[in-house]
């Protein structure tokens, strides 16, 4: 089952505020990734197999944010012809230019083109009709659907409007110190419960939250060295493991 990614369509002129907030009138969730009308011949795909088709649709485009899958599919995955979900890999590249990917980003290849892809393994994306707005995800920078009809983005041509890129000169107003941060929420409830502190402890005193999994992945192509960052991160999450899934301030 994919999980289809959303944003919401603010207009791009206006900063929302207490004096701009009818400019929120008509905004909505847009899928930007899925463009084309009729919808259901350019956007959306019905599905082909007589049993599932009542109940299933597929995006033109299979990109999503993630996608479910039980036990059994991630074995049968793992065996199925040219498919090697079970490897943990970089994303196909360019060999002239490693740098330059030739079916999508890291985040693409990892999220939807290695598993729906037709030359690796070739699954059919299943999105369910009945709950399709609950089985989707914010994609929370907000900013996607502001590229399509830009120069080489999506629904774009040459003499579309160019889109622009930071140049490192932006200064941002940071928001009010007083606001309540979801992870100082968590700190905090953290010290008054200590029942929370070893939540994410089962039987045995085995950690059992979320894994992170230090690959093989060759970075020698990337033109900054992120070998330092990332092994300073990896040693956080394991000390964050020996704690219980316990943050410290």
């Amino acid at each position: 089952v994919g999980i289809v990614r959303y944003e919401y369509d603010f207009p791009e002129n206006v900063v929302i505020t207490d004096k701009t907030r009818h400019a929120t009138e008509n905004v909505t969730r847009v899928y930007w990734e899925h463009l084309g009308k009729p919808i259901f011949e350019k956007a959306v795909d019905k599905v082909e197999d007589e049993a599932l088709s009542p109940y299933y649709i597929s995006m033109h485009l299979h990109h999503q944010g993630m996608y479910l899958a039980t036990a059994s599919l991630l074995k049968a995955w793992k065996d199925r012809k040219n498919c090697r979900f079970d490897e943990i890999r970089d994303r196909p590249s360019n060999p002239k230019n490693p740098s330059q990917p030739t079916e999508g980003t890291q985040r693409v290849w990892m999220s939807s083109q290695m598993l729906y892809g037709g030359r690796h393994c070739g699954v059919k994306q299943l999105l369910p009709v009945d709950n399709f707005g609950q089985l989707t995800v914010l994609h929370l920078p907000n900013k996607n659907y502001r590229r399509v009809g830009k120069q080489g983005r999506i629904g774009g041509n040459d003499n579309a409007p160019k889109n622009e890129f930071s140049d490192g000169t932006e200064v941002f107003q940071r928001s009010h110190p007083l606001l309540l941060k979801a992870l100082e929420l968590h700190v905090e409830m953290k010290k008054e419960f200590p029942n929370l502190q070893k939540s994410n402890i089962g039987d045995g005193g085995q950690y059992t939250g979320v894994r992170v999994v230090d690959t093989d992945v060759k970075r020698h192509h990337f033109h900054k060295d992120h070998k330092t960052a990332f092994e300073k991160r990896l040693n956080a999450y394991k000390d964050y493991v020996s704690r219980g899934g316990y943050l410290i301030e």
